[in-house]
């Protein structure tokens, strides 16, 4: 598998935040773990942030852009409606082999497509599989909704996937949804039910809403329940586990998983402090930092579980090759 990300330059932190509305480094710390976020610059759109990603991921998988089968982006802020962000990837990328389409499950998109990824390879459909997760939430945050506004960032992360030995790779996964908590987290505007429009826009609907303590209390529970669940698929235990990487929305929802599970923290990476909540970017940017530190190594058993709107989640177990 190789692995690239790709996070803008620019950094907002939360003393900037400190001059842009009413809260402070201290309580954002406290409540979320978050002490900066990355915020993509004007002209870069999720593709091209995706692209620099992707790049390094193939060029450390050994995989030519021509040699590319299938290309799936999980995102939930494309460059556009249609056509796919995927479609944009793959022009730029020369992959001029590859089918291309956008999968939408919010937080947990990474998650949701490395298991479609899994089928594609495992049937013999595609041999290369690119999967990348590109996220500007910086353009879909209301700038005076402390609430929201100092979760997000921005960022994208990818990774190409092929066959392995049985019993390498993805061994389960667990994909899940409750669409009755849909109200919870969304992006109202923009879609079919509500076009933009002037209006609409007065109103505020083009922007994230999310009522956070029932999140942050769904989260919890399914962040547990789902990481079970991938076990049990895999026929493992929690002591099987090398390392979780979980989505970095807050370290308090880690810290509590951790609790749920008696799961040592040191055993779970975290990254939620330098980026924030990069919604579906968030595994594969902590999974980079992770092997940049050091702290996978060949033959571990590494779960990936994430939650987002829809409200979806998804759990995985890697055994890293």
């Amino acid at each position: 598998m190789g692995v690239g990300t790709y996070v803008p330059e620019k950094i907002l932190t939360n003393k900037d935040l400190e001059q842009m509305i009413d809260t402070n480094d201290q309580w954002i710390r406290s409540r979320t773990g978050i002490k900066e976020r990355r915020i993509a610059a004007p002209e870069q759109a999720a593709s091209d942030l995706a692209i620099p990603a992707a790049v390094v991921a193939l060029k450390k998988a050994g995989v030519a852009p021509a040699e590319v089968d299938l290309i799936i982006v999980a995102t939930s802020t494309p460059d556009m409606c249609f056509p796919s962000t995927a479609c944009a990837i793959q022009h730029k990328l020369g992959c001029t082999k590859a089918g291309a389409f956008d999968l939408s499950a919010a937080c947990s998109g990474f998650v949701y497509a490395l298991s479609v990824a899994r089928q594609f390879i495992a049937t013999g459909t595609a041999k290369y599989v690119l999967v990348i997760a590109s996220e500007v939430f910086s353009r879909v945050l209301n700038w005076q909704d402390r609430e929201t506004c100092i979760l997000f960032g921005d960022g994208a992360g990818a990774v190409v996937l092929g066959a392995v030995a049985p019993g390498q790779g993805i061994i389960s996964a667990h994909l899940a949804a409750d669409g009755a908590g849909g109200h919870l987290l969304t992006l109202p505007g923009c879609g079919s039910r509500l076009p933009l429009t002037p209006d609409l826009m007065k109103q505020g609907l083009h922007y994230v809403t999310m009522e956070g303590k029932e999140v942050f209390k769904f989260a919890v529970r399914v962040m547990e329940t789902g990481a079970l669940k991938a076990l049990e698929l895999a026929g493992m235990e929690k002591d099987d586990l090398d390392l979780i990487i979980p989505h970095q929305a807050n370290s308090r929802i880690i810290e509590h998983v951790a609790k749920k599970l008696h799961f040592p923290l040191e055993k779970i990476m975290v990254n939620v402090d330098k980026y924030g909540n990069t919604s579906a970017a968030s595994i594969p940017l902590a999974l980079d930092d992770a092997l940049r530190q050091g702290r996978i190594k060949p033959g571990d058993n590494i779960l990936m579980i994430a939650f987002g709107g829809g409200l979806t989640w998804a759990a995985t177990i890697v055994k890293w090759v």
